[in-house]
């Protein structure tokens, strides 16, 4: 998430420079292997069917599991279960810690329990980051390798059925019935699924997608809701993200020529890229590496930049226990694969994996470059030669994250559509089964050439929330006449601009949770997903202890 440059300053140079450490622990290998079903010899009939491994995958499936009925989980991606929480994202974007209550307030328990371990610090006189005073028993910032435990301890706590590496067939693999039900799902490698609720948890919104659910990708004009903040937007000369004016660049590829009307609407998203975690301990830092695809073409506008540079940082330095990083996009040029996602929302698996790879070696270019380029200036390349990817994370994938951040992809178009009134507080929701609190945040979303034909940045938003705000269960629901038995606590009904507040790990674990609430009702009712009243679903979350 965007910062101020001045606390990731302070936050930079007050670190300790030599703590003192202990052995770094040995990585973690094959983390994964903890399957409680075989999948030659898996049931093929749920109750619940939750698609995705993500965070509010987890809890969807453990809500389900919880509660009585059969599940199975599919992790339809490579590497890790957990999505970006335990693949680098371990800044948690939570402005008000008490919003959380139920599985996502155990997850967050159980982190602060896993540093209580004093195994768990290699590092001796180090600020232990995460924890906060007005929520002692929790803890917000940490490692990879601490979610991956927690998650791997919650999932074999509940035995849960999970389906590793197989994803929905791309085409024909949903099955639906004449009343517009899911009947089943078939995946590539041919096994047939069938369930009573299908929760889609996964953050490309496939499975509501193939079901034939209305669903939007890109941004809205203003006038579609009469919204403020959504649309093409123009980026202040003063935010941290903008181009310095003067810098020339016509005939980069990306780079747009011109720009449409401000507060018009089009089908591009925000940026990509992968949450690095870093560190400067030395027994645990791996240096940033040349990739073999390597183009300098690829930074040119990085260079032009440096001869107008302002002295923001190129990465976000948040720091995680063990001096390890989250390290997020920061400033105009950085990180994030502008231009270079616009197709992975709508692309089959054979692209997605082609976009992941472009923007792991742009990623990793961009840091070898800032590290080692001739043109780059001495102090900002010993800088970042001072970090590098810590070895003890991600093992075997040469210590880089599997998971691209895939900030927005499909929106659906559901039974209510969450807009930036809902997250302001001016319209207050009746329905309300989960709060949000985080800012109206969208990324850059393209670069193009001004009247004057300087390059400069669009789409970066920071639209503030004055306090927490209610979540309409409706959101989480397709129309009925489009399906009466799919739930999608990921990719739900928001405008763009309100997807910004809603799109944190937090809100989906706790929407995920609630989705099962939900699918478990409308399975003891034996209605859709629809016909579930309101006045039933509150007190299920009040025993859960969730904060609505």
């Amino acid at each position: 998430m965007v910062k101020y440059a001045i606390a990731i300053l302070i936050l930079f140079y007050s670190c300790e420079k030599e703590p003192r450490i202990k052995e770094v622990p040995d990585p973690i290998v094959d983390f994964w292997g903890i399957d409680t079903s075989s999948k030659n010899n898996l049931s093929t009939k749920f109750d619940v069917v939750v698609y995705g491994g993500t965070p509010a995958g987890i809890m969807a499936a453990i809500e389900a599991k919880r509660t009585g009925h059969k599940v199975l989980l599919i992790n339809s991606t490579e590497g890790y279960l957990g999505g970006m929480l335990t693949n680098g994202l371990g800044n948690t974007d939570v402005i008000h810690p008490t919003i959380l209550g139920g599985l996502s307030r155990e997850f967050f328990a159980r982190v602060k329990n896993y540093y209580n371990e004093n195994s768990n610090w290699f590092i001796a006189n180090v600020p232990k980051y995460g924890y906060n005073s007005s929520v002692p028993d929790l803890m917000f910032k940490f490692e990879p390798r601490a979610a991956q435990t927690v998650f791997r301890d919650m999932l074999i706590e509940n035995q849960l059925d999970i389906l590793h590496n197989d994803r929905l067939r791309w085409d024909g693999g949903v099955i639906m019935d004449v009343d517009r039900n899911i009947q089943s799902i078939i995946m590539e490698s041919g096994k047939k699924i069938i369930g009573k609720v299908f929760i889609d948890a996964s953050y490309e919104g496939d499975l509501m997608a193939k079901a034939g659910v209305s669903y939007i990708v890109g941004r809205e004009s203003n006038a579609d809701f009469n919204e403020k903040y959504n649309g093409i937007r123009r980026v202040s000369s003063d935010n941290r993200n903008q181009f310095p004016t003067g810098i020339n660049l016509f005939g980069n590829s990306l780079v747009n020529p011109a720009l449409e009307a401000f507060g018009s609407g089009d089908s591009k998203i925000q940026a990509y890229c992968y949450r690095m975690c870093l560190t400067d301990i030395e027994q645990n830092k791996v240096e940033f590496s040349k990739p073999l695809n390597y183009e300098e073409a690829d930074y040119v506008l990085l260079l032009e930049y440096l001869k107008l540079y302002r002295n923001i940082p190129f990465f976000d330095l948040s720091m995680m226990p063990n001096r390890k990083t989250d390290s997020n996009n920061s400033g105009p040029f950085s990180t994030d694969f502008v231009g270079g996602n616009y197709e992975y929302p709508e692309a089959d698996y054979n692209l997605r994996e082609e976009i992941r790879q472009k923007h792991k070696t742009y990623q990793q270019g961009l840091m070898w470059t800032l590290a080692n380029h001739p043109n780059v200036p001495e102090n900002i390349r010993n800088e970042t030669r001072r970090w590098g990817l810590a070895k003890d994370e991600f093992v075997e994938n040469g210590h880089w994250p599997y998971q691209l951040y895939i900030r927005e992809a499909r929106r659906m178009r559901g039974s209510y559509t969450i807009t930036e009134f809902d997250c302001s507080g001016s319209l207050k929701t009746e329905y309300s089964i989960a709060l949000g609190d985080y800012p109206m945040d969208s990324h850059i979303v393209q670069r193009y050439l001004d009247r004057y034909g300087y390059v400069q940045n669009e789409g970066q938003t920071m639209a503030a929330v004055s306090a927490p705000y209610g979540i309409d269960y409706r959101a989480l629901l397709p129309k009925e006449s489009e399906c009466k038995n799919l739930i999608v606590p990921v990719c739900l009904s928001a405008t763009h601009i309100a997807y910004g507040s809603l799109r944190m790990e937090p809100i989906f674990m706790t929407l995920g949770q609630v989705s099962a609430c939900i699918a478990s009702l409308a399975i003891q009712q034996d209605v859709s997903l629809q016909k579930v009243d309101y006045e039933d679903i509150k007190p299920v979350l009040k025993t859960r202890r969730m904060v609505f």
